[in-house]
């Protein structure tokens, strides 16, 4: 399984053809506390930085765009009655959706983990 990072703070973690998504630990402690996760719905088509999900938390309301394009596949539910995963483990169990990649080959314009760790620290 293979991970990549985009500048918006998503992750993508790609094993096939099937993409988790979330965002990261970097974006979760700038949000602050997450009160609400708005997950689009099973099946949805999604196109490469376009709008996916919404995540809010005391401090703002933020979009989240997905790293690649393709099919919401499934969706983390828990974040429904528990958003606040997103914050206790925003890279794992805090996870928003799975794509059904359409064009695996749009991957190749995103950030390995090291690459993403000095695009932060220049922040």
């Amino acid at each position: 399984m293979t991970t990549w990072y985009t500048k918006e703070h998503e992750w993508i973690s790609v094993d096939g053809n099937v993409g988790t998504v979330g965002i990261t630990a970097y974006a979760a402690e700038k949000l602050g506390d997450v009160v609400f996760v708005d997950l689009p719905p099973i099946g949805k088509s999604v196109t490469k930085d376009g709008d996916m999900a919404v995540v809010e938390s005391v401090k703002a309301a933020s979009d989240v765009y997905a790293p690649a394009s393709g099919d919401v596949d499934a969706v983390n539910k828990a974040l429904e009655t528990a958003p606040d995963t997103v914050n206790q483990d925003p890279e794992g169990e805090g996870w928003f959706v799975r794509l059904k990649l359409r064009n695996p080959g749009e991957l190749s314009a995103l950030m390995d983990k090291a690459a993403y760790d000095k695009f932060c620290e220049s922040l």
